[in-house]
């Protein structure tokens, strides 16, 4: 029980300082969104997004992934507790992202016209495309430092420099976009990727290593295991942005650049504002996977009180989206962007299978499968491409929440009947529990709004929020012993 008290903690750590982090940027998010929806409105935000899923798009195909499996490889060498393969492990990661780096900022400069022409429809983004492509390699640069810290889990390095650079990201973008509105895009970028690039440097140089020379040919022979698992890696992100472009440029088609700006604001408001729960927990959560690997019954364990705590922490803020949802657009849009509030209504529901789903989709990364890894993926982005066009075509907006939702529970079913032939993985009991219980107050908040009228929506919405989160403190409280943490505080403030 202490044992796994203890695993509950681990967890909890991590996910209490990247929260931490993340409501931090969620701020800055705020702040910068509100910005933007002012100053460049639905089109540039359509504009935006188009960018940055092609930028996305070409760096999926050219970085082999290496921001995912070397991860793995720092990890492993990390847990052997040797200098000399850490740091071997480093130097290589750190050639190689030079080189796929150089690469995707040239293959970008060389198609920028043709980009161009397939992105907008015109050859006006060329140039846009040319100065955009330099953050290739400035973000691939990044992605050497950040490996190397999160592979070695020095978190609170990793969380520093997340602080520091949504801040200042934040202040220097938002003056590029009041003086040259959306002209201020392509700068915004560019200074955007530079300011990350600097700050993960400087981060991962506190980490000392221990000296050491890589011959080039040793850096061909441990990099083949980085890129192979990489290159599966990259090909399933690449097919993955590949589909996210073609629903944009279909929404682009048929509904025009606007209704891009709606899509992107709605995601983005889900990934960033609900998906901080993802991206506290995926940061430990990887390299904590990888270390019990070898073990069938450990992955099972680890995926199982992962899943638990996302739910617990996830359930009463997905409650709170789909009962204020109608607030929380205009706090941090504006009343422009009230069409997207039914496609996040469904979007919402659609997070419960997410995350149940991302947390088992980790296991074939920790155990190197990664064929099948490639396999899954590409079925799944299929029907995930299929769904999203046929609910844009026929209900819009809304289509594209259902089509999130119904993927979500398919990728779902999906990774159970995987992972359970392959790794023998199921679901505990108490799991399930939690799954049904905040499911069912999820739906009654979605029926909530739906169906009743203001102030009766909002006043049985408040009540399923408060058991909501009452139900997860008292489960939260089984497992890492809440209140003895909390008396423990408040006997350690009144003695100072």
């Amino acid at each position: 029980m202490a044992e796994q008290q203890s695993s509950y903690r681990q967890i909890m750590k991590a996910t209490s300082l990247f929260g931490g982090v993340q409501v931090f940027n969620i701020i800055i998010q705020v702040i910068r969104s509100k910005f933007v929806a002012i100053l460049l409105g639905p089109s540039g935000m359509g504009i935006s997004g188009l960018l940055y899923s092609t930028i996305g798009l070409v760096k999926g195909f050219t970085d082999f992934g290496l921001g995912t499996s070397a991860v793995k490889d720092i990890a492993a060498a990390n847990v052997t507790g040797n200098e000399i393969k850490i740091a071997t492990a480093a130097t290589v990661i750190r050639r190689l992202v030079w080189i796929t780096g150089t690469f995707g900022a040239l293959v970008i400069m060389i198609l920028s016209s043709w980009l161009s022409q397939t992105t907008f429809g015109n050859h006006n983004y060329t140039i846009a495309f040319i100065w955009v492509s330099i953050t290739l390699l400035f973000n691939q640069i990044s992605t050497g430092q950040i490996v190397l810290l999160q592979g070695m889990r020095k978190l609170q390095y990793l969380a520093k420099a997340n602080l520091a650079g949504s801040t200042l990201g934040l202040i220097t973008t938002i003056p590029l976009y009041y003086i040259w509105g959306i002209d201020g895009i392509v700068p915004g970028i560019i200074v955007t990727s530079i300011i990350t690039m600097l700050l993960s440097w400087y981060f991962s140089h506190k980490v000392k290593l221990q000296p050491v020379k890589v011959t080039f040919a040793k850096t061909i022979e441990d990099g083949k295991s980085m890129l192979n698992m990489g290159f599966m890696i990259s090909l399933s992100t690449t097919i993955t942005i590949l589909s996210s472009y073609v629903v944009r440029i279909f929404i682009r088609n048929h509904g025009g650049i606007e209704q891009v700006g709606f899509y992107n604001a709605g995601f983005t408001l889900l990934e960033t504002y609900v998906g901080l729960i993802f991206t506290a927990m995926g940061t430990d959560y990887y390299p904590r996977l990888t270390a019990v690997a070898h073990s069938n019954q450990l992955c099972k364990n680890t995926i199982n009180q992962q899943v638990e705590i996302a739910l617990l922490i996830l359930a009463p803020i997905l409650v709170v989206f789909l009962v204020f949802i109608n607030w929380v657009v205009i706090l941090l849009y504006s009343t422009k962007f009230i069409p997207i509030n039914k496609m996040i209504y469904w979007a919402s529901l659609g997070m419960f299978f997410k995350a149940p789903g991302w947390a088992i989709g980790f296991i074939l990364l920790a155990k190197g499968a990664a064929r099948l890894f490639f396999l899954n993926e590409v079925i799944a982005i299929c029907y995930f491409l299929g769904l999203n066009l046929l609910g844009y075509y026929y209900l819009g907006l809304s289509g594209l929440g259902i089509s999130f939702m119904v993927g979500y529970l398919l990728y779902l079913i999906q990774m159970l009947i995987l992972s359970k032939r392959k790794f023998n993985f199921a679901f505990s009991s108490a799991l399930i529990r939690i799954f049904i219980i905040q499911f069912l107050l999820a739906i009654g908040g979605f029926i909530a709004v739906r169906f009743l009228n203001s102030p009766f929506s909002y006043l049985f919405g408040i009540g399923l929020i408060a058991l909501s989160t009452w139900y997860s403190f008292k489960e939260l409280d089984k497992r890492l012993g809440v209140r003895s943490i909390l008396i423990e505080i408040r006997d350690r403030f009144f003695k100072k």
